[in-house]
């Protein structure tokens, strides 16, 4: 009787701890399974850059300026006569006019006159000519006549059948007809003379009168006109009208002492009018051989294609091209400027190398790189602004409109 209770005791003892075990594996879970589920730790990415591929093509260098639209030459027409009124204009201002095309007519009354009193003056001279030549004619007669009766009476004397008297006679009428012959062969050089002058002044008066005719010096433009309909002209007044010979515009333009250094005659240029969209191609045509003591600034002229709408007193800005290359070229912003020199940076499997670089022509928004760098390689667009040699990087390839956007916002 007493082993069923110790039996049934050693079955509690063996349920009790069976029950603890089940309750503290449930309240502390197996360590191992736990580590085996942890993540594993992430590498930090490394930060992103743009870069660009250097490229090879060409780069123009110009010189800016900024100017005038002139005419190349000025043609000044005015008044060669005083005092007369204008009652005719046949020109305006943009009208194209020829050489010697009439622009304006001026009064010719007075001188109408003048001519028309002139020829008779000149009728009366040719009379007096024939009546002089008449006068020769019978002078001659007259002499011929009184030198032959002072021969026979001279030929009488000698045989003594004549008086000395008579011989006295007939040689002073023979000597008096003569000196009538050299009266009338003056009045006759009077005359012509007479007849001289008043053709003289016939031709005067014809140039007077073909000057009340204001004609063209030479072919062009009309860009002013300050004729008015009956006003009075006078030789030393202002111009009646301004031409631009050929119609031939420039610009004209003052540029920096150093950068006149660089012009050359012939060099292409653009050049943009105010009022006007699209460039106006033009040439260097003249570099002025001296510079302004105070504003150290010299002249330099452009000849513009002729284009409709242009207009002589316009602003203008143009583009002097002086120099052009063929070589390796990057945006600007992706040269950086050191005390030692000029470098780039370099992305080259994801590393960042910094490089010495030699720079020649800068324009357009790029550069010029003559040693330091090979077409195709990767650049950063804008160098050292976050990142130094040897550091990692993510290169982000960068559109070359991007690019150009990026430069174009650097000053």
């Amino acid at each position: 009787m007493s082993r069923a209770p110790d039996r049934l005791s050693s079955i509690g003892k063996l349920l009790l701890g069976a029950a603890l075990l089940g309750w503290s594996a449930a309240i502390f879970p197996a360590a191992s399974p736990a580590r085996a589920e942890e993540p594993a730790v992430n590498v930090p990415k490394p930060p992103s850059v743009s870069v660009v591929k250097a490229q090879t093509g060409t780069l123009a260098e110009t010189i800016l300026m900024t100017g005038t639209l002139v005419a190349r030459d000025e043609v000044l027409v005015g008044a060669e006569i005083d005092g007369l009124a204008i009652i005719e204009l046949l020109a305006e201002e943009g009208d194209r006019v020829e050489r010697g095309q009439v622009l304006a007519r001026l009064s010719r009354d007075m001188l109408d006159a003048q001519a028309a009193q002139n020829r008779a003056s000149i009728t009366r001279a040719a009379a007096a000519i024939a009546q002089a030549r008449n006068q020769i004619a019978e002078a001659n007669a007259n002499a011929r006549q009184a030198d032959a009766a002072f021969d026979r009476v001279r030929t009488l004397q000698d045989r003594g059948n004549a008086s000395q008297e008579s011989l006295e006679q007939r040689e002073a009428a023979a000597l008096v007809a003569r000196a009538r012959v050299a009266v009338a062969e003056d009045a006759l050089r009077l005359a012509q003379a007479d007849k001289d002058l008043a053709e003289a002044q016939q031709r005067e008066i014809d140039v007077r009168i073909g000057r009340t005719q204001i004609k063209a010096p030479a072919a062009g433009i009309i860009s002013r006109r300050e004729a008015k309909l009956g006003a009075l002209v006078s030789s030393g007044g202002e111009p009646l009208f301004r031409i631009i010979g050929n119609g031939t515009i420039e610009v004209e333009a003052d540029v920096p002492e150093t950068s006149l250094a660089r012009l050359r005659v012939g060099q292409p240029a653009q050049v943009r009018p105010a009022g006007m969209t699209e460039p106006v191609p033009a040439r260097v045509r003249l570099v002025s051989p001296e510079v302004d003591r105070t504003s150290r600034l010299g002249r330099v002229r452009l000849s513009v294609d002729e284009v409709p709408g242009l207009a002589v007193g316009a602003f203008a800005r143009g583009a002097v091209e002086v120099d052009r290359r063929e070589g390796t070229l990057v945006p600007l912003s992706a040269v950086l400027n050191r005390p030692e020199g000029p470098v780039i940076q370099v992305v080259r499997d994801g590393v960042v190398e910094t490089r010495p670089v030699t720079v020649g022509l800068k324009a357009e928004g790029k550069a010029e790189i003559r040693n330091g760098l090979t077409p195709g390689e990767d650049v950063i667009a804008v160098s050292g602004t976050f990142v130094r040699g040897g550091d990692r990087v993510t290169p982000v390839p960068q559109s070359p409109a991007a690019s150009a956007i990026q430069t174009s916002s650097i000053p």
